[in-house]
């Protein structure tokens, strides 16, 4: 079954964020926009590389009031001495979310059991906590953050204009479609 339009289940982690421990819920992430990006492990090698693109367009996120949070299976501690440790992650001032419960891992369904790990999962929540957009694929598989932050837009566009819907490729300015009758078959 698809997460899609489901509500965030209750969670509580700590985060590790800007030199700072905190708690973040599922009550405290709604009000705005939030992106939840899963990724194996701290101390790893694709993740690093995927955690400093999203560093890099952490202000556009910021731009359309959404906030991204990484969330591994590590605890918050860790992830503080990864941010210490590597180049990468210095860069990185989003929440970082610990989850050695892996609470989070199987309330959004990407938590390899056998190995304690979690799969590479990005989700779209939006305001009322709602999953709007997903994706999940194998850990040997970076993704890309301008393609994340273009789902974003996507999402808000939709969400503030309904009765349209946004063609693939489609990026911010671009016309979108509204679909009807007189549509069918002329696309």
């Amino acid at each position: 079954m698809s997460l899609i339009n489901t509500k965030i289940k209750p969670f509580k982690v700590q985060a590790f964020q800007n030199g700072k421990f905190s708690e973040v819920t599922d009550e405290s992430v709604k009000g705005k926009w939030s992106v939840f990006v899963f990724y194996p492990a701290d101390f790893t090698f694709v993740c690093p590389t995927e955690l400093e693109d999203l560093a890099d367009l952490y202000p556009e996120f910021q731009k359309l009031d959404t906030e991204v949070y990484a969330v591994s299976c590590d605890t918050h501690f860790s992830h503080k001495a990864w941010h210490d440790t590597s180049a990468a992650i210095k860069k990185v001032q989003y929440p970082m979310l610990g989850d050695p419960t892996q609470v989070l891992a199987r309330n959004f369904e990407v938590l390899i059991e056998e190995e304690g790990l979690a799969l590479r999962g990005t989700f779209v929540v939006n305001p009322e906590g709602e999953i709007k957009a997903m994706e999940v694929h194998d850990n040997g598989i970076g993704r890309k953050a301008d393609e994340l932050l273009r789902k974003v837009r996507a999402a808000q566009y939709i969400a503030a204009h309904p009765g349209e819907v946004c063609p693939a490729k489609w990026e911010e300015g671009a016309e979108t479609l509204k679909p009807s009758l007189d549509l069918v078959g002329k696309i």
